[in-house]
């Protein structure tokens, strides 16, 4: 009996180490996940940054040739202007489509691995 005793015991100082083990193992993952998401994030966003000021001069020297080529310079802001007016709408309505769902898949691919 007292052997039956010591292994009951024995097994449930085992079974709490076990468990301690599995939940630190847990949260560890969980950090590897959460931290590998954030720096994908981080890496995409300054890609983008980058991205977005090279169109932003490139916009600026689209809209002074246009508006050079015209007359007034100030068409040319306008005209570049109104392109974008464009693609803002062509977005809006595809939105579901190009950047939610790709997002979103992006995103659970990327918890999933």
């Amino acid at each position: 009996m007292e052997k039956y005793n010591d292994n009951v015991e024995s097994l449930f100082w085992h079974a709490e180490d076990y468990l301690e083990t599995k939940v630190e193992l847990l949260k560890l993952k969980a950090i590897d996940k959460s931290s590998d998401v954030v720096s994908s994030i981080v890496a995409r966003m300054v890609i983008a940054l980058f991205i977005a000021s090279f169109f932003l001069m490139l916009n600026i020297g689209v809209a002074l040739l246009i508006g050079r080529g015209i007359g007034e310079v100030y068409f040319g802001f306008f005209i570049v202007a109104g392109f974008y007016l464009i693609v803002i709408a062509i977005l809006y309505f595809l939105r579901n489509k190009w950047l939610k769902v790709p997002i979103g898949d992006l995103i659970i691919k990327s918890i999933l691995n």
